[in-house]
Parts: C-alpha cells; structure tokens; sequence
C-alpha cells in the first residue's frame, strides 16, 4: 500500500507540475501579446491602448491603430507560432526525426515556391494587384497555390518514409535536396517577374506578420483549430508510436494513416502561415525540443504546450524585430532563423550517432 501510494503521490506532482507549466506559458503568452499591443513608433501608450482596447473605440488615431494593426498583428503572432510548434511536435513524432519540422523538410520552401507561382503567374491576382485588392485574391490564388506547393514536399517526404523506408538521417538529406529544389525554382519563377512582382515575391520569403489582416487570421484560425483538434484526439496514437510502427500497430494504432493524415494537416496549416505572412523558420523545431525538457514526450501536454510555446515564441520574436531597430521593423522570419540554426546545429552534433 505504502509503494501505491508512493506512486500515486509522484505521479500527481509531476501532473501538477505540468499543469503548472501550461499556467506559466499562458501567462507568459499574455504578457507578451499586452507588451505587443502597447509597442510602437505611433507615441501609443500602454495605457492608452488599454483604454482602447475595453472602450471598443477604433474611431481615434489610437483605436484606429491599436484595432488595425497592433491587435491584429498580435493574434497572427499567436496563431501562427501555435501552428508551426503543434506541427513539428506531430512531424518529428510520425517521422521518428527529432529534426523534421515542416521547415526542415521543405514543406515551407514549397508552399513558399507556390506563393511565388501564385503572385507572378496568375492573372486574377495580378489583376486584383492593379485594383488594390491583392490581399483578398491572395486567399484563392496564392493560399491555394501555396498548399499546392506543400502538398508536393508532403507526397515526397510520405513516400520516403513510408514506401522506401529511409531513415531520419536520409529524410533530413531529403529535405534539405527539397528546400534546394523549391529554391531554384522560386528563382526561375523570379527571373521572369516585373519588378513590381519580383518585390512582391521576395517580400513573402522574408516571414512578416504584419501583411494579414482580419480575413487571413480567421482562416488560420480555422485551419490551426481543425488540425490541432486531430492531434489532441491522436495523442495516445501518438505516445504508442514513441515505441515503434510494430508495436503502436498491435495496440490498434492505423500507423499508415495516422502519418498520412497527421502530415497532411501539418502541410496545410503550414501552407497557411506561409501564404499569408511569409516564411518563418525554426518554430516548430524549437518549441517542440524546448517543451520535452520539461514535461517530457506525453503528447497529451507536448502538442498543446509546443502550441503554447510556438505562440510565445513568434510573439517574443515579433517585439525583437520591431524594436531592435525601431522605428525600422525587421521581418520576423530573420529573427527566427538566428534563434532556430544554432538549435539546428546543436541537436544535429548531438544526435549525430542516432540519426
């Protein structure tokens, strides 16, 4: 009885402890998104924009830009860092590499390749460009076209790792050839854009929350939602796949299409950070391995925190690149890839024996 409950008390604190954590990152979360309400070259004060934000006013110079383009730019933050971390926990789980993320294995580059497409090739969206509705056209063409280009590196890495049975090492060589690949052809697209076109196209490679607005967050949010539901609902799928194909598939797990699916919602929600604010790098590679040091593999708590932690990373991220050189505002996917390659780097010399 003394052992029982020895067990049992451990096994409690270590929930409590990450609960607590779940707590710590929400709060943290919140922070980060008022400490973004209230940054800016405007002369806006965090006062002033809280009075804002609870009066609803978005008439005044301040509620016009908190309600415009500090708010709006905050929950992209949130969405789109909570995407790209549930999506490398799921994607280095099913691929069984603690270096595949949707970046890592070329499923941005690609839908990067097809926003490019997109913007320098399609009628309707050069069209919409010349009325000034471009960001509108942008959810039919470039959205479209940017998981397109997703869906083709998806195929590829499913193809990989299912029918050839290549290692972790080999799917990382195979990303990087992707990423090469899309590279290159994102070049040929350029080469024969206007110029017009060709600073549009390298606008969307550089990760810039503050392109989309209200319509593009309401379908990242609805993507996200749907994917993320999935991969809560998969967790213990997830857990049993920790231990192998072999045995997750004798305790009833449908392993093939388990990695398909779980794939495929990871290539469309990152499909959709990438047509609507660009490339951003190394989210879902430094959530995911961050989360694991302290709440350890349980998918119950790894996808729900590298959600969690994705958000405040691409939030914490955001502040850098428009203060460090304010009132000039960087693109965040510059600041994500600083922090993300030496984690690259690290877990690559790390884990050199085992990938």
């Amino acid at each position: 009885m003394k052992n029982d409950d020895s067990i049992s008390k451990r096994y409690f604190n270590i929930r409590k402890k990450k609960l607590f954590t779940g707590l710590l990152l929400l709060t943290a979360i919140a922070a980060a998104a008022a400490a973004s309400l209230a940054s800016g070259s405007s002369g806006c004060s965090a006062g002033d924009a809280l009075r804002a934000l609870l009066s609803g006013d978005d008439k005044s110079a301040t509620g016009y830009i908190l309600w415009n383009l500090r708010l709006p730019r905050t929950l992209i933050a949130v969405f789109c860092g909570a995407a790209l971390g549930a999506s490398g926990a799921v994607t280095q789980t099913v691929l069984k590499n603690p270096l595949a993320t949707p970046f890592t294995i070329g499923i941005s580059q690609g839908a990067a390749f097809g926003a490019s497409f997109a913007i320098i090739f399609l009628k309707d969206y050069n069209a919409a460009a010349v009325k000034g509705s471009a960001p509108y056209a942008s959810l039919y063409s470039v959205a479209l076209c940017a998981f397109a280009g997703a869906l083709v590196s998806t195929g590829f890495i499913l193809l990989l790792s299912g029918v050839r049975n290549v290692g972790p090492l080999g799917l990382i060589l195979a990303g990087v050839a992707l990423n090469s690949l899309f590279g290159a052809l994102t070049m040929l697209t350029q080469y024969f854009a206007t110029d017009v076109q060709l600073a549009s196209a390298l606008f969307w490679t550089f990760g810039d929350l503050g392109r989309a607005g209200y319509t593009e967050l309401w379908v990242i949010i609805i993507v996200f939602t749907a994917a993320a539901v999935y991969f809560v609902l998969k967790s213990w799928e997830y857990n049993a796949m920790e231990w192998g194909d072999e045995t997750a598939a004798g305790l009833g797990v449908r392993v093939r299409r388990l990695r398909t699916v779980t794939m495929l919602l990871a290539s469309v929600a990152s499909a959709a950070v990438t047509a609507f604010i660009g490339v951003i790098g190394f989210i879902g590679l430094i959530a995911p391995h961050t989360v694991r040091v302290v709440t350890g593999g349980d998918h119950r708590y790894l996808i729900v925190y590298s959600a969690l932690f994705g958000s405040l990373l691409l939030l914490a991220s955001d502040l850098i690149a428009r203060t460090v050189m304010a009132p000039q505002v960087l693109p965040v996917g510059i600041i994500t890839s600083f922090a993300g390659a030496p984690l690259f780097l690290y877990l690559l010399i790390r884990g050199g024996r085992d990938i």
